[in-house]
């Protein structure tokens, strides 16, 4: 085996024992510290329950678990088709798979000429530390369109945005991992065919099932989450005082209460100015100065690693801005930060670090101590500042690391030449012979 092959028999190795490891913790999840069997009850009860009303053409519309966009009803029906397994068995099966694609591909980009092996390296190492919860939600699958988004964007950018397209009809968010794309041409072609995929697979799965738009009714519904961030601030004002409560709703844990509304519109403004600061940055710096501008300028400093960096970026920010911040969210957080990291010229090496820490600990948020998360005590308070605060900083350091890294610099002026008359040069030679 030469040194080339190493590396990659090293990564398979450790991904063959994790993944064993969680599919063990997924068999023995009844364990009080592994969430008394909940993290499986979605697959077999709820997702279960879902695929029976899609197998029959229809989706659940007066459902108000039910807050996915279409696309999610090709992904729950996939398990259903696999035979000799039961729906538990099959939708594990395809996670598993998609979960080995991931891998694979951020390997393939990372052998690459000038590309490196640490994006995955940190997918391979850094899903397991959510336990078994990666097995049992279909984020993995979400994520794998996105990867493969990206990481066709330097060779085909029409496969780039179909791809997204297709991540972004299973759950939204893979939107934006178009931001980034270089101008022009590029940007055109990859949002078109975005677009284009998009009308298509709308269109289609109207004319298959009844009510695919239902998920809208319900996404408006939704409260403060008891892990977002405003879920935070929440929880630390019990021991102020505050006087709301935990409910069950809508999928989730979410607090009710006096300024619970205030609190859901403050993450809602959070989450435009988050928008917008990505569409300043997208238009002011990927677009050239204009022709008539008077301003020199060089150059965006745009690499092969913008795309990805700003894919990173848009769904950090989202994400910490968001009303709910489900532990499987950070799924979506380990692909992109993995390929940022699959090439040398990324500025997201520090924001990876930042986020492999909160995915550390939001496994011990939930399952393991998820009933002191729900009570508002003080260990589970501060689990969650802990956890949102590295999301935040994540964040922040992430939207200025991709400011800076894609900043046009000032160009350098022409050396200024002098012009000497005919008169001047006969009075230099006067003096210089005197």
């Amino acid at each position: 085996m030469n040194r080339r092959q190493l590396p990659i028999a090293s990564l398979t190795a450790a991904w063959l024992a994790t993944r064993a490891l969680m599919l063990w913790l997924l068999a023995h999840n009844t364990a009080p510290l592994l969430g008394r069997g909940a993290v499986a009850r979605e697959v077999w009860r709820l997702y279960f329950h879902w695929y029976g009303h899609l197998s029959h053409g229809a989706f659940p519309a007066h459902d108000t678990l039910w807050q996915y966009p279409p696309g999610a009803g090709a992904v729950l029906l996939a398990p259903g088709l696999l035979p000799g397994l039961t729906y538990f068995q099959g939708f594990v099966a395809l996670t598993l798979a998609t979960d080995a694609l991931i891998a694979a591909v951020l390997v393939r980009a990372g052998t690459r000429p000038g590309r490196s092996l640490l994006g995955a390296a940190l997918w391979t190492g850094g899903l397991p530390l959510l336990l078994h919860i990666p097995l049992a939600r279909y984020d993995v699958e979400v994520t794998a369109l996105s990867v493969v988004s990206l990481l066709t964007l330097s060779r085909s950018t029409r496969a780039c945005g179909t791809f997204a397209a297709l991540g972004a009809l299973v759950k939204a968010w893979p939107a934006l991992v178009l931001l980034g794309t270089p101008r022009g041409r590029d940007t055109r072609s990859a949002w078109t065919w975005a677009a284009v995929t998009g009308s298509a697979c709308l269109a289609l799965f109207a004319g298959l099932f009844n009510n695919p738009l239902a998920f809208l009714r319900q996404q408006g519904s939704r409260g403060v989450q008891i892990e977002s961030l405003g879920g935070t601030a929440l929880s630390l004002a019990r021991h102020g005082g505050w006087r709301g409560s935990v409910r069950y709703q809508y999928g989730a844990m979410e607090f009710t209460g006096p300024y619970v509304s205030a609190v859901a519109t403050v993450s809602l403004v959070l989450t435009a100015v988050a928008f917008a600061l990505l569409l300043l940055w997208r238009w002011g710096h990927l677009l050239p100065a204009p022709a008539n501008s008077k301003t020199r300028r060089s150059a965006p400093r745009w690499t092969e690693a913008t795309p990805y960096d700003a894919a990173l970026c848009a769904v950090l920010l989202f994400t910490v801005t968001s009303r709910v911040v489900s532990p499987q969210y950070m799924i979506w957080l380990l692909g992109l930060a993995a390929v940022c990291l699959t090439s040398r010229h990324t500025a997201q090496r520090p924001v990876a670090a930042l986020v492999l820490a909160a995915t550390a600990i939001s496994a011990v948020v939930y399952p393991t101590l998820y009933g002191e998360v729900v009570h508002c005590t003080w260990p589970g308070s501060l689990l969650m500042l802990l956890r949102n605060g590295l999301l935040a900083s994540a964040a922040v350091m992430s939207l200025t690391r991709l400011w800076r890294s894609t900043r046009p610099t000032p160009a350098q002026a022409p050396p200024v030449t002098e012009t000497r008359t005919g008169s001047a040069l006969l009075a230099d030679r006067a003096l210089s012979t005197s």
